[in-house]
């Protein structure tokens, strides 16, 4: 009825591979910075920064403060923080976001709202975040 498990069958179950998604759900508060290899959805709160290779999603519930990065962003609730998708940045629904997105492309519903620099195409996903942008010389 009951069966034991090894050590060690229990150490190759602890990690997902990369084909999972996480959840946060709502009603989680998290500090930390969080990296992922796979897909990741956030309905909860993080306070710190977020990084995965694959795609973010923030739902309606979900609030960042932090960073956010992927390769796919879809983001339907709170930003406080710079975004980075590589490939493709959506801003849905009531979402509010207060911080530089950087993005290959992006697509914006008329409910959702940023504040802050959008920059497009695939040079600026390139850059990192420790990167300044070369000031503009204001010839009199």
């Amino acid at each position: 009825m009951f069966t034991s498990k090894s050590k060690t069958d229990m150490q190759t179950n602890a990690t997902l591979p990369a084909g999972n998604a996480t959840l946060i759900s709502a009603g989680t508060v998290l500090k930390g910075d969080i990296s992922s290899s796979g897909d990741l959805r956030i309905d909860g709160t993080v306070i710190g920064n977020v990084k995965t290779a694959a795609k973010v999603i923030i739902g309606n519930t979900g609030v960042v403060e932090g960073d956010v990065s992927g390769g796919q962003a879809d983001i339907t609730g709170k930003v406080n923080g710079n975004i980075r998708a590589s490939e493709l940045l959506q801003l849905r629904g009531e979402c509010m976001v207060s911080g530089n997105l950087y993005a290959g492309k992006l697509q914006v519903e008329p409910t959702a709202t940023f504040n802050g620099q959008c920059h497009m195409g695939a040079n600026v996903v390139e850059m990192t975040s420790n990167e300044q942008q070369p000031s503009q010389a204001v010839v009199r």
